[in-house]
């Protein structure tokens, strides 16, 4: 069963934010992992402000008052990570009800909404620079990939990278169509 169908199934066809029923696409809430447990269905206007975050409209986003008591890890982290984002006195008293368990708040707090900057975990590469889910790297050094006798070249360009999930010094990606983890001291943001 598709993504798309698996989310149509459990959200019964309507927007797993808001309600609505109107142009639905599958959301994948960073950090980005192709499954269904880590998506959600959002309707195209609750897709807009998430991607958009200075176009909110706080009215809209009272439809969390409901959907924040969702069973699913997924829509509870969207809905924490937007409450945050708004920053509004109906929403903080939101807030103070959510609860989520310690991996669902972790989670949540991975792509830095609500933290503040000395709270906020970042990967940094070999250069400094900041590095982001789905960027592009290249190796500065020959790597031995482990459990194998394949050497990952120095300037092989990794693509589509994936954070691993709260820990800053390793990033995740593959070089010959092997998935590999790679040390971020050992890449530079192409």
């Amino acid at each position: 069963m598709s993504v798309e169908k698996a989310l149509m199934a459990r959200s019964g066809g309507k927007c797993e934010l808001c309600g609505s029923e109107e142009g639905l696409t599958v959301y994948q809430v960073p950090p980005v992992e192709e499954v269904a447990a880590k998506s959600i269905l959002t309707c195209s206007t609750c897709r807009s402000q998430i991607e958009q975050p200075d176009a909110m409209d706080a009215n809209h986003w009272r439809c969390l008052n409901d959907s924040m008591w969702s069973t699913e890890p997924a829509v509870q982290v969207m809905a924490w990570r937007l409450l945050s984002r708004l920053n509004a006195d109906w929403t903080q008293d939101l807030l103070d009800m959510l609860y989520l368990d310690d991996e669902t708040l972790e989670w949540a707090k991975a792509d830095g909404d609500g933290l503040s900057d000395d709270e906020v975990v970042k990967y940094i590469d070999s250069n400094g620079a900041e590095l982001q889910a789905g960027d592009t790297v290249v190796l500065i050094k020959d790597l031995n990939v482990k459990g194998s006798s394949f050497v990952a070249k120095r300037g092989t360009a990794v693509r589509n990278i994936i954070l691993s999930h709260g820990d800053p010094e390793h990033i995740e990606g593959k070089v010959n169509g092997q998935h590999i983890y790679i040390l971020t001291k050992f890449v530079k943001k192409n």
